[in-house]
């Protein structure tokens, strides 16, 4: 397979059938955008259709993951119905096609992941964190449900009363806590995190195909079951993007104060 038509990802392939995936917008640190968006919602399908990747690595270019939404993309998105019936389809794709990734995905969490950058990072099959990494969903700050990826897996990864406490409050945590409450699979010391997380791949990649897939394929089950969870929450978070909240959560960001939401003044 030809992966030459993407622009904001890049493709390195390694031995024993391991691609190296890298959000490459370091100039922005890897904010997604319209086209990394919908890059990231289609790559998944066509890792999985490559008859030459056994395992697929995702990481950052730069000292970041990837810093979540563009504001442009979501100010350009506030009050756009067209706009968000796409980001609603592709967010959709963007989970579903992670999901149902025949091959295994590890995510070498180098640096900063929050929104979008969550759903990649969190996600993949196994993730390496790095200690000092600050995670976080932060939907809730920008004025909309917490949408994309968080109400079908947080649960799941750390338990109602923490995946309540993040989302609802929008804080953010660091790689050593996400471990620890078990957001992610291993924390390290940011220099390590690269170098296991290719070792790893290359255990997937060099064990039986077969036993590895359909072991991914059971376990996504848990997942699937709480399809209708995600579809609710995506179709929230986009209701959210045609009031006014996200209008200011947006500027209120980019003026980097705190938001004065609408929907809470007296």
């Amino acid at each position: 397979m030809d992966f030459a038509d993407y622009k904001q990802l890049t493709f390195e392939r390694r031995d024993n059938g391991v691609l190296l995936i890298t959000l490459d917008q370091p100039e922005k640190y890897n904010a997604t955008d319209e086209q990394m968006h919908t890059e990231l919602a289609r790559v998944f399908s066509d890792v999985s259709a490559d008859p030459e990747t056994r395992v697929a690595v995702v990481t950052g270019a730069g000292k970041a993951f990837s810093a979540g939404g563009d504001l442009g993309m979501v100010q350009r998105m506030a009050g756009d119905h067209d706009r968000v019936s796409h980001m609603l389809s592709e967010m959709s794709d963007m989970v579903y096609n992670m999901i149902n990734c025949e091959k295994p995905i590890v995510s070498a969490i180098n640096g900063v992941a929050v929104g979008a950058g969550t759903v990649v990072a969190l996600l993949a099959d196994i993730s390496v964190c790095a200690e000092d990494a600050k995670l976080g969903d932060g939907h809730v700050k920008l004025g909309v449900a917490a949408g994309d990826h968080a109400a079908i897996l947080w649960p799941l990864l750390c338990g109602m009363a923490k995946a309540r406490y993040y989302l609802l409050t929008g804080e953010m945590l660091d790689g050593a806590e996400a471990e620890r409450i078990g957001m992610v699979s291993k924390a390290l010391p940011r220099d390590q995190v690269f170098d296991e997380s290719m070792r790893i791949a290359e255990t997937l990649a060099t064990g039986s195909q077969p036993a590895i897939r359909w072991t991914k394929r059971a376990m996504s089950n848990w997942l699937k079951m709480a399809g209708p969870i995600f579809d609710q929450s995506a179709a929230y978070e986009m209701l959210c993007f045609m009031g006014p909240d996200v209008v200011e959560g947006a500027a209120a960001l980019r003026e980097k104060r705190e938001p004065e939401f609408p929907s809470a003044r007296s």
